[in-house]
């Protein structure tokens, strides 16, 4: 599979860097072979799938020289763990990411099938390309690359692979509980994040938490003929969308009562980070194609999407949906809804007032069932810190250019949990570009991003073996 990488990076001195040369159009088979597998974790029906992806993982483990891997069973999706530990006295590195990937659809907006994937100007294109396999696949050719031509490693490194982040991480916390000798060290370094605009080198320092819950409310026990019952019965339709709208105000403000009343305010000097990045406002609309910004009046676009709570509803359904027309009541509707949640924010308290809101807002003849679907804590990892720098230096030797420190607005509930359970410092080194389309139809990862990856993930082990 022949490719030319689109971002400038330089290369390692020495061994390494001629065995990656050597090697490219194999890790682009092995690259393309794993996101082949449908590891959907949201659905039941890919489960043989992500046990599929899991059993690949551990296989490539062992292949390249990884030691003590196993495919742990978790009561769900299993968890993929290896190790190889060289020397006691060096730093002990935790790497983590997720083989799980989102669904395919709407699989009439991809330009190929979302799992058969294929290189195209530079990308490769496919579902998991960059959100996380490919992140995956780095960590995977830089233990490769140093194992061949080193005979050993830098440091002690770890690798803990979940295959359930795309749906909550619900049994993670309980395995990292049950396996505390399998996930502990000095640092973490999670691959799961990306560039920022404009491709721009950078570093995650901030992650907002999350909270999801599913809305479901009924009223009678069949649809019902709309010129029979309309206007004499509770339209749960017309009942949640107006639920829904009550959630906000005019100014993008969420009216939930207690919602604000954790947030940290942004201080001057976090306002003064975020407006000293060089965000493009009209690139980020143009390459969604989206005409304006929206959201709670007060912040700049940078502040509202990394260091502000929101409230989004992310599917809505109910009723006839086909062809044509069909004149009835509906008897039920649905929504999904996920909380985006800043530092101090208790993502199960503010699922209870979010629930809590909803049913004040129910009209009598309403039946509202709420479920919480998974919650996740906000993280934050202070500037200085030693691992981050080595990092830094790392992303700085390889692309050139000092890394952005950034804070995104997405979720990775294992980035607080280490922090906060385990007490460990957390890196989140990715290398994804802005415009990955993570999630949606055509995602994929520059191969350039790619490929100075792993150059930037071996540069930073041997920076952290200075750490001390």
């Amino acid at each position: 599979m022949a490719y030319a990488p689109t971002l400038a990076w330089k290369g390692l001195e020495g061994p390494e860097e001629a065995h990656l040369v050597a090697t490219a159009t194999s890790r682009m088979a092995k690259y393309a072979e794993f996101l082949k597998i449908p590891s959907v974790s949201a659905l039941p029906e890919n489960a043989a799938d992500c046990r599929a992806a899991a059993d690949w993982l551990a296989a490539e483990l062992r292949r390249i020289g990884a030691e003590r891997v196993e495919v742990s069973e978790t009561g769900g999706h299993p968890i993929v763990v290896a190790e190889k530990i060289v020397n006691s006295s060096l730093p002990t590195v935790v790497i983590y990411g997720h083989y799980d990937v989102q669904p395919g659809d709407p699989l009439d907006l991809w330009k190929t099938s979302p799992f058969e994937p294929i290189i195209r100007d530079g990308r490769m294109l496919g579902r998991g390309s960059a959100d996380d396999k490919g992140q995956i696949v780095i960590h995977l050719s830089a233990l490769e690359a140093l194992v061949t031509t080193r005979g050993t490693l830098p440091v002690n490194v770890k690798y803990l692979f979940e295959g359930e982040e795309e749906s909550s991480s619900l049994n993670l916390e309980a395995w990292m509980a049950a396996n505390p000798k399998r996930c502990s060290g000095d640092a973490v370094i999670i691959s799961d994040s990306g560039f920022f605009d404009g491709n721009r080198p950078a570093l995650t320092v901030g992650l907002r938490g999350i909270t999801y819950l599913q809305v479901d409310v009924r009223a009678s026990d069949v649809d019902l003929h709309s010129g029979s019952y309309g206007g004499s019965v509770v339209n749960p339709a017309n009942a949640l969308a107006a639920m829904i709208a009550s959630l906000h105000d005019a100014n993008g403000h969420i009216t939930v009562p207690g919602f604000y009343d954790d947030v940290v305010a942004l201080t001057p000097a976090d306002r003064a980070a975020f407006a000293a990045l060089p965000f493009d406002e009209a690139g980020y609309l143009a390459g969604i194609g989206a005409t304006a910004t929206a959201g709670e009046s007060g912040y700049s676009t940078v502040e509202r999407r990394g260091g502000r709570p929101t409230l989004d509803v992310n599917g809505i359904w109910g009723g006839f949906m086909g062809d044509g027309s069909k004149t009835i009541i509906p008897a039920h509707a649905h929504a999904k809804i996920s909380c985006r949640l800043v530092t101090a924010q208790d993502p199960a308290k503010v699922g209870r007032q979010v629930e809590a809101a909803l049913r004040a807002a129910a009209p009598a003849g309403l039946q509202v069932e709420v479920q919480n679907l998974g919650n996740g804590d906000a993280f934050l990892t202070p500037l200085g810190d030693p691992y981050l720098n080595a990092a830094a230096g790392a992303l700085e030797a390889t692309f050139g250019v000092p890394p952005l420190y950034i804070r995104e607005g997405g979720s990775i509930p294992i980035a607080a949990l280490f922090q906060k359970e385990l007490g460990l410092p957390v890196v989140l080194l990715g290398f994804t570009p802005p415009d990955d389309n993570a999630h949606a139809p055509n995602e994929s990862m520059d191969l350039g991003n790619f490929e100075g990856g792993i150059r930037a993930v071996i540069r930073a082990l041997d920076a952290i073996a200075t750490v001390g």
